[in-house]
């Protein structure tokens, strides 16, 4: 097809805009699904947890026709933890239609994808959703996204996804406002013809094994064509290629400027990484070219974890099975960073990095449901830089990934992410805790709750916008540690979940913080270690004993709970011994007797108390993570 007759676009918004449901609308009005195949909506929310909650986790791509144009459609989540399935779906198409809810206004999350949205040079075409409720107000959000685009009115397509009304508009709008596919055929040398395509997903299926979604940017490919992957220098086979209906439709050939997918044959999805480039030389003249001469398509930022937390199994011998389920699972989410973890308590297991909160979640709940894995996971900790003198004889010389000079001393920064990693603090000179910039968008009646909780929490204002007379726009700079709590859920409280928000990392920052360790039975219990501020530390310390006291079943010898910072005792509780009635069975004897039992029972006590083993129960992990 004639690359003007194409059209590359996806949907942004912010969570619940209706994204997918108006998706959904456009497929069934381009019948590329029948309406009688809808079930109950949410046609490209394949997985059982989408279609439960409500939201949309991964980016899906579909192919609809419409008035004789190929239009290509990706759609995206909405919420901040799923933000790096956006930004690959924006470096890959050449338009986004921008949904805005009339009844929500725009939101923390939608400002963050129009900013991705320009950065990527991309059409726009604003839509403003569910104008069909009662209270919809489709002029003060019209006057928002002027503000926000410098559009006209008359360019804001007004739109009941629900109800069918206006969306036909949408795909006309789509025809007439977003450009055709960008390309990079070589026009003047055409013996140094080559086929350049981005993988901007992958997928594992347990047939066809890891199968690339690609946007071709040069020539096309064809079945059989033999590729090669610039970035991992793996070369292979496509097995098969084809389009997305949004089921696999397998086709002769992949036309320039589309998206498709390609069965690549391997078995691991690190070999086909996301943001990768499948290339091969088309022309005879071009024989002797080679990988490491050719160039990458430049594209979106990698994924970068925002918080770390722990994977063990409930059962210790359950760890094979967690094992294939964590490489099983990892295969089809590419933000999931994972590397092996042995802990004294919770023997093997898995260090996770995650984009947020609710990604944890998900890859818990996904873990339970597609693997029947249950397992326990660790507090959430974010990524801190230690500073260190240079010295290349230390132990830590080999994860220094950079060494600086002030004042002719050679310093360097050391990443750690695990709490057990943490040296003693005479060995570092400082340690510096991530910091991140926070845009709340809240109705003015509830400024004052949130600048009240900012002066409880160690948060720095930096800025107040009126987006309009009845909503403002708070910035400020908080410690990401505070983020992985109770954060989301204080916002949303005091605002009556009016409130939304975005998040980014800007930068690290020195500060007081410790490292908070539970000793149980006078033995260290690293798994329940973390880092925080001194000042949390201080009223967390006896909220953890209190709970562990709650948790831990009692024992036949008195069990001390401790909690340390910097091996300083700094909170204390005791769990008390069970007593066994050793003199049941005495009736009538001499008081002496009775004595005698009693006293080699509080002799064997103080033995037990000395080299008696505590076990853990795998809830004590579960209910520290309560709030």
């Amino acid at each position: 097809m004639e690359l003007n007759k194409i059209r590359n676009f996806c949907i942004i918004a912010h969570i619940d805009h209706g994204k997918s449901t108006l998706a959904d609308r456009l497929l069934e009005i381009t019948w590329t699904i029948d309406k009688r195949d809808m079930k109950n909506g949410q046609m490209l929310d394949t997985m059982e947890l989408e279609q439960e909650r409500w939201i949309t986790i991964k980016l899906t791509p579909v192919r609809m026709n419409w008035k004789g144009y190929q239009m290509n459609i990706i759609d995206t989540p909405g919420h901040v933890d799923f933000q790096y399935e956006v930004s690959r779906s924006l470096a890959s198409v050449e338009g986004a239609l921008l949904i805005v809810d009339a009844t929500q206004w725009i939101e923390a999350q939608t400002l963050s994808n129009v900013y991705m949205a320009i950065e990527n040079n991309l059409d726009i075409i604003p839509v403003i959703n569910k104008i069909d409720l009662p209270a919809a107000d489709v002029d003060k959000v019209s006057e928002e996204i002027i503000n926000l685009l410098g559009c006209k009115k008359e360019e804001i397509i007004p739109i009941s996804a629900k109800t069918w009304l206006n969306v036909e508009t949408v795909l006309d709008a789509v025809i007439e406002r977003i450009g055709q596919p960008k390309v990079y055929n070589n026009q003047a040398d055409h013996s140094k013809e080559e086929l350049k395509a981005l993988v901007f997903d992958s997928q594992y299926d347990t047939y066809r094994w890891v199968v690339s979604y690609v946007k071709v940017f040069s020539w096309e490919i064809k079945k059989g064509d033999s590729l090669t992957f610039l970035n991992s220098k793996k070369k292979i086979e496509a097995l098969d290629v084809g389009y997305f209906s949004p089921k696999y439709v397998s086709d002769k050939k992949i036309e320039n400027g589309t998206i498709w997918y390609v069965v690549t044959g391997l078995k691991t999805i690190r070999d086909a990484k996301v943001g990768d480039t499948l290339w091969k030389p088309e022309m005879v003249e071009w024989p002797k070219a080679k990988a490491e001469d050719a160039n990458a398509i430049e594209w979106f930022w990698e994924a970068k974890p925002f918080i770390y937390a722990g994977i063990y199994a409930m059962d210790s011998t359950e760890y094979p099975l967690l094992k294939d389920s964590i490489e099983k699972l990892i295969l089809n989410d590419s933000a999931l960073s994972v590397e092996p973890s042995v802990s004294q308590a919770l023997w093997h297991g898995y260090r996770c990095g995650f984009l947020g909160l609710l990604h944890l979640d998900i890859v818990k709940e996904r873990l339970f449901r597609e693997f029947d894995m249950d397992v326990i996971m660790t507090a959430p900790q974010v990524t801190y830089r230690l500073k260190f003198y240079w010295d290349k004889s230390s132990e830590y010389s080999r994860f220094f990934p950079e060494v600086f000079e002030i004042l002719d001393k050679k310093y360097t920064y050391v990443y750690i992410s695990n709490p057990e990693d943490l040296p003693d603090r005479e060995k570092y000179l400082t340690i510096e805790e991530p910091i991140a910039k926070v845009e709340i968008i809240t109705p003015n009646a509830y400024v004052w709750n949130l600048m009240q909780l900012s002066q409880e929490r160690r948060w720095i204002f930096k800025n107040q916008q009126f987006i309009d007379r009845d909503r403002v726009m708070l910035t400020y700079e908080l410690p990401m540690n505070e983020l992985i709590w109770d954060f989301y859920d204080e916002i949303k409280s005091l605002s009556s979940w009016y409130a939304s928000l975005n998040y980014e990392f800007i930068k690290f920052k020195e500060d007081d913080m410790v490292k908070l360790e539970i000793v149980i039975a006078d033995e260290k219990v690293e798994a329940l270690s973390f880092i925080c501020h001194r000042e949390q530390a201080h009223y967390m310390w006896w909220k953890i004993c209190a709970k562990l006291k709650e948790t831990i079943p009692r024992a036949l010898f008195a069990i001390k709970i401790q909690a340390t910072v910097w091996a300083k005792i700094v909170a204390r509780e005791d769990l008390s011994a069970l007593r066994k009635d050793v003199t049941a069975k005495l009736y009538g004897w001499d008081i002496t007797r009775k004595k005698k039992l009693l006293e080699n029972q509080k002799k064997w006590k103080k033995k037990m108390k000395q080299f008696g083993k505590v076990s853990l129960p795998s809830e004590a992990f579960v209910n520290l993570l309560k709030k």
